[in-house]
Parts: structure tokens; C-alpha cells; sequence
């Protein structure tokens, strides 16, 4: 019994009296349209950016039968923990997701 007294004081011990506080939403909107389409954004207090675009596109499938997909496009960006930008831009599409910036990790340039 006092053993486990002793470890529930120690939990409570370890535990920060307070828990941070989110960052405040400086802006957020969304839009939703009747077809499917999309846009919504938002931003932090703490620096926090993002934005996203979703079209409807009709595309063919394997046996050449049209349906529809969703193309997203966005971006994002925030600040790492060394204080430095970090911006992303993306999109996917029936070829699936595509990243870039400059934390993605780049393929190396093929062999000839």
C-alpha cells in the first residue's frame, strides 16, 4: 500500500501544475460548395498558416469509365524549432500526393 502511495505522489510530482494553452485562431474560414468543392484557411497567433483548395474533376478509371475525384492544392507553413520558416505545397490528384519544400526530402537526379 505505501508503495503505491509513493508512486501516485511521484506522478503528481512529474506533471506540470498547468497545462499550456493552445495558440489563439487569428482567422479561420471555410467555404463549402454544392458540388463538392472546397477552400478553407486558417492562422495562429503562433505563426501557424495553412490553406487548402478541393476541386471536383471527372476523371477515367481503369475501364475507361468516367467518375469523379477531389484535386486538393495547399500549403502550409509554420516556424521550426530553430526559428526558421518552414513553407510546404502540396497537391493531390488521381496520381496521388505531392509535397514540396524544403524540409521534403528530394530524389537524387537519376543515373546516366
Amino acid at each position: 500500500m505505501i508503495v503505491v502511495a509513493l508512486a501516485l505522489v511521484a506522478v503528481a510530482v512529474a506533471r506540470p501544475a498547468t497545462e499550456p494553452e493552445p495558440p489563439k485562431i487569428l482567422r479561420s474560414d471555410f467555404n463549402q460548395q454544392p458540388d463538392g468543392a472546397y477552400n478553407f484557411g486558417f492562422e495562429t497567433e503562433n505563426g501557424i498558416n495553412r490553406g487548402e483548395t478541393g476541386e471536383v474533376k471527372e476523371v477515367l478509371d481503369e475501364e475507361k469509365k468516367p467518375h469523379n475525384v477531389v484535386v486538393v492544392r495547399g500549403t502550409y507553413s509554420y516556424t521550426d524549432k530553430d526559428g526558421k520558416l518552414e513553407s510546404i505545397t502540396y497537391y493531390a490528384d488521381e496520381s496521388g500526393f505531392h509535397a514540396e519544400g524544403d524540409s521534403i526530402p528530394k530524389s537524387p537526379a537519376a543515373r546516366r
